[in-house]
């Protein structure tokens, strides 16, 4: 039976949140003729300009009992749709028909607006993080991820995560072979090296100027050490309680998050360069023992540390 997946659009939206997730299942369509019908729709239909200035050609809302999957796109534009309740309320309706509703990006906003994160674990865009989650306390944040499933609402991160979810949902729906074709047509990865981690946030956060940015610069340096919050508060200066209230404010992540995507990135490092045994990359970036390290590792990547060592030795 054919599905039909809707890409919810509106004026200032990031073209590719769309474009990306739509080229996935068109070229799935294509190792599967009939899987899918694309629809992309508007509150106002015609044509819709996103940031960039490109104009996409929107067609009106359809029916939500039509459709087998709603994708809200991100960008600028999800500010003012929040507050539409012609939005909210088709997203509401298609919560209700729908067999799944998805977001890229931003498109996490839309969702939450519309009551259908309450309670559920959720991603966005890790430079939107804090702001989310101040905005949205009822929404379980995980803002490390690429994507993140709960039930039947798949939320992802910023703009290229959007194929990552898509290629997800693919396989979801056509199964694991129909979804890596897809992925080799598009030239990116059918699980993304690094798996379902956003690793350009705490990149961010370690710069000069940010508030945390000595602290975790402090952290990277100190990896085997216990780097607790009281080590960390005492580093920033400020009470225990305080920094942590704090810092999981401004980033979105706790202290001991952060702490642990410090060592996994410092493992993979080691892991890419070849430099030593797993037991021993555990004991260098403050994992303790490999177990440790192992878990940490499926937790946010979906694949174990010796899974990035063959991949380095297949690119080598």
């Amino acid at each position: 039976m054919t599905k039909t997946i809707g890409f919810l659009i509106f004026p200032d939206l990031q073209v590719l949140d769309c474009a990306g997730p739509l080229a996935a299942f068109e070229i799935a369509g294509r190792y599967q003729p009939g899987a899918y019908a694309l629809k992309v729709m508007a509150v106002e239909p015609g044509m819709v300009s996103a940031t960039c200035g490109l104009a996409l050609a929107a067609g009106a809302l359809q029916p939500p009992r039509t459709l087998d999957t709603l994708v809200v796109a991100g960008g600028e534009g999800t500010r003012p749709a929040c507050e539409d309740p012609r939005t909210l309320d088709y997203v509401r309706q298609a919560a209700v028909h729908a067999r799944r509703v998805a977001s890229v990006c931003s498109g996490a906003y839309i969702l939450a607006a519309a009551g259908l994160l309450d309670g559920r674990r959720a991603t966005t865009h890790w430079n939107r993080s804090g702001d989310f989650a101040r905005r949205f306390p009822a929404v379980r944040l995980e803002a490390d991820r690429i994507f993140v499933k709960d039930g039947p609402v798949w939320t992802s991160a910023g703009i290229t995560a959007g194929i990552d979810l898509a290629l997800a949902l693919i396989a979801d729906d056509l199964g694991e072979e129909i979804a890596r074709r897809t992925a080799q047509q598009l030239v990116v990865y059918h699980r993304r090296p690094g798996g379902q981690s956003q690793f350009s946030a705490l990149l961010e956060l370690e710069r000069p100027e940010s508030r945390f940015g000595p602290v975790l610069e402090w952290a990277r340096e100190h990896l085997t050490h216990p780097l607790t919050v009281e080590q960390l508060a005492d580093v920033a200066a400020m009470s225990a309680r305080n920094f942590a209230r704090a810092f999981a404010a401004e980033t979105g992540v706790t202290p001991a998050k952060a702490v642990e995507r410090l060592r996994l990135d410092a493992a993979r490092a080691r892991l890419d360069a070849g430099e030593a045994q797993v037991d021993q990359i555990a004991r260098q970036v403050g994992f303790g023992d490999p177990d440790r390290m192992r878990r940490a590792f499926l937790r946010a990547f979906g694949q174990p540390p010796q899974a990035f060592r063959r991949a380095s030795r297949r690119a080598a």
